[in-house]
């Protein structure tokens, strides 16, 4: 027989070509896809109320039959619809009304048997359900997966419903469940008190009691945590096993680099540096992540690791995501060097970015290649093929989000095992970083630079917004500048939210005449995007206008005021990335998000916004609204395979699976086991890249 991965799903009794399409929408293409698409809720019918006994303000299962139905029209602002059906039991009558749902009335008829499942209130002296979820009760085979027992709940596009869903999992667990293979090794099942799959699976689609639901969605979720820590344990032992540079730690270059710093380290920083110190000395590749809040110096630890590797001989590249910020590290950077008598003026620096002309490209790429060039900072240019190093023994990849996993992991293939420093300033806790980046070494930096005051977020409604203007308006006054970001470039009639551009027509105009405002975005070619960056520096400029194109890095001490325009349409990281670039100096800073948030998702986010000012704990609250595959992207993109596990909520379990998965690599490296045959077939068929990994 075939096995459920790999037998599509429209030969599924019930499916065909069709229907096949609308589970396509859905991500299921196989069998085994369906039996791991999972409820996003359940509703208890196990036990039904009878009418009578029915409470007011109560969610609860009714059985009974349709008596009576009728339908009118209701004029208020707009015209609607109200089906109105009156049903029965032995003990008494329930009105229950559906708005804008006419159709229903082709299925609602005298004496048809349904089943309600809502929250009863009184209307007008009688008890009424409004809108509730309803089953028709066909035949008793049919009802017993919809009533009388703990009934799952699917997210579903339209074109399918719950009673068709719960049908089709039932008929592939009857039919697959039996030839479906439990790849979890049986001694971790056993150390870990975990149900076998085929129950975890039935307990999961259709739980026999709450109790039992919980212990599939333990098993399940530690098995997506496995399957994500195997791979990264084999990577962190392949690594182990590659030499690499032992560098020498200490010298003049180093020494003079931290001497002459014009301001004291944070006992943060000090410690990362220690840390990364202790990689860079052993014959061993680095692989470092350094975390840190926006603002917290994790510039100045890379750049004290890059003259470790440099007094060494050896070259730095330094990969950034924009040529804004890499500009801006290259001034910083140069700006530091120039400390005579000090050795630090002979350090070379170039800027590497896709703005270079051709001639200037190829001139840098020769001095790269003899090398005659000490540190090279840029963007995805370094990628490039004709960028051939002499001696790179370190690559700093700075705010790491923003690359693909595939353009991180080519740029230390071009030197001779350098070590790797990746920095992100989207931090997490620190438990779960160390268990999710399994494959590196994690550092922190928690504390921000000495003289920052923090920045007061406050948060206006659309109608209020003059009042955010008003405060901009002051912060001018006093000599300092303002942002004003939008989340798109142009008015969108779809999402009915103002653009950048004829923003800034009108707010040059109006609201800020008599200020000087300048206007920057991601159309505008790089060098007129410098050129604007440069002159809001120097203060030529009172407001930018701007997208989020300076999300990533931008530093002006003088910008004390950040107004976010449709907040609404940023997610929460961002927004307090967005509000990191403020706040740089030493003055009361301000962050004013204007939005009428339209979800619940969005209120959440803003009100986070206003209460917390700790990156880490805006990550934490970030997680918990987005769940973790869109929180963490494509960083580790076995992420964004969980369906069911939340690394958040479950960190005991995720830290468990991760030592049974060290613990299995350990002793059966290439998974040659006959215990451990299932899983590498189940991991080779998730991350085909790591077979390379098995390999010793």
């Amino acid at each position: 027989m075939e096995r459920p991965q790999e037998i599509p799903i429209q030969y599924l009794k019930g499916i065909g070509p069709k229907r096949a399409k609308l589970f396509e929408n859905l991500g299921i293409r196989t069998i085994e896809d369906i039996l791991y698409y999972f409820p996003r809720r359940y509703e208890d019918r196990s036990k039904f109320v009878s009418i009578s006994k029915l409470k007011e303000g109560v969610v609860q299962a009714v059985k009974a039959r349709i008596k009576a139905l009728g339908e009118r029209h209701s004029w208020r602002k707009i015209r609607f619809n109200i089906l109105e059906i009156a049903v029965a039991d032995d003990t008494g009558q329930l009105r229950c009304v559906f708005f804008n749902q006419g159709y229903l009335r082709e299925y609602f008829k005298p004496d048809v048997r349904l089943i309600l499942y809502g929250k009863v209130e009184r209307y007008a002296g009688n008890l009424q359900m409004s809108s509730p979820e309803f089953e028709i009760i066909t035949n008793e085979g049919d009802e017993s997966l919809n009533s009388g027992r703990i009934v799952p709940v699917y997210s579903l596009p339209q074109g399918l419903n719950q009673r068709l869903i719960r049908k089709v999992i039932k008929k592939a667990l009857d039919e697959y469940l039996p030839v479906l293979n439990d790849f979890l090794p049986y001694n971790v099942r056993s150390r870990n008190n975990l149900l076998n799959l085929a129950k975890s699976l039935i307990n999961i689609h259709y739980p026999q009691d709450q109790v039992l639901q919980k212990e599939a969605y333990k098993r399940l979720s530690f098995e997506e945590f496995f399957i994500f820590q195997v791979p990264l344990a084999l990577r962190k032992i392949k690594k182990k096993e590659l030499p690499g540079i032992a560098h020498k730690t200490e010298g003049k270059l180093f020494n003079n680099f931290i001497a002459g710093l014009p301001f004291k380290l944070t006992a943060s920083q000090e410690k990362v540096i220690a840390e990364i110190k202790s990689d860079m000395a052993r014959p061993a590749i680095m692989q470092r992540l350094l975390q840190g809040d926006v603002g917290s110096g994790k510039t100045v630890v890379a750049m004290a690791a890059a003259f470790i590797a440099i007094q060494g001989g050896y070259q730095v590249a330094f990969m950034v995501p924009t040529e804004i910020l890499a500009q801006q590290h290259y001034d910083k950077i140069n700006s530091g060097l120039s400390v005579k008598g000090s050795d630090l003026d002979k350090i070379k620096v170039v800027l590497l970015t896709g703005g270079l002309n051709y001639q200037e490209k190829n001139r840098i790429y020769a001095q790269i290649r003899k090398g005659e060039i000490n540190l090279i900072i840029g963007t995805h240019s370094l990628l490039e093929e004709k960028v051939n190093f002499s001696r790179l023994g370190l690559v700093v990849i700075d705010e790491q989000h923003k690359f693909g996993v595939g353009q991180r992991s080519l740029l230390p293939q071009k030197g001779l095992k350098p070590d790797v420093l990746i920095m992100t300033a989207t931090p997490i806790p620190r438990t779960l970083a160390i268990t999710l980046y399994g494959d590196l070494d994690v550092s922190v930096i928690n504390e921000l630079p000495a003289g920052r005051i923090g920045i007061k977020t406050l948060s206006f409604k659309q109608e209020d917004k003059k009042q955010a203007y008003e405060i901009a308006r002051q912060r001018v006054k006093q000599g300092d500048q303002v942002y004003i970001i939008y989340p798109v470039i142009d008015d969108s009639d779809a999402l009915d939210i103002a653009g950048a551009k004829k923003m800034y027509e009108q707010l040059k105009n109006f609201e800020f005449r008599g200020l000087r405002l300048g206007l920057i975005h991601g159309r505008l070619k790089e060098k007129e995007q410098q050129d604007l960056m440069n002159k809001f520096k120097d203060v030529e400029l009172d407001i930018l206008v701007a997208t989020t194109i300076l999300e990533v890095g931008i530093d002006i001490p003088n910008a004390t005021c950040m107004i976010i325009e449709h907040a609404e349409r940023f997610g929460l990281s961002q927004l307090h990335q967005l509000r990191g670039r403020v706040g740089r100096g030493s003055k009361e800073s301000f962050c004013i998000l204007v939005s009428d948030a339209p979800t619940e998702e969005a209120k959440q986010r803003l009100e986070a916004m206003v209460k917390y000012s700790d990156g880490f704990r805006i990550a934490e609250e970030d997680l918990k609204i987005r769940g973790p595959g869109e929180f963490f992207g494509q960083r580790q993109h076995g992420l964004t395979e969980l369906r069911i596990a939340n690394p958040l909520t479950q960190m005991q379990l995720l830290k468990k699976a991760r030592e049974e998965a060290v613990k299995l690599v350990e002793a059966d490296r290439e998974l040659k086991e006959k215990a451990n045959s299932g899983l590498k077939e189940k991991i080779l068929q998730r991350f085909p890249e790591y077979e390379k990994l098995m390999v010793v």
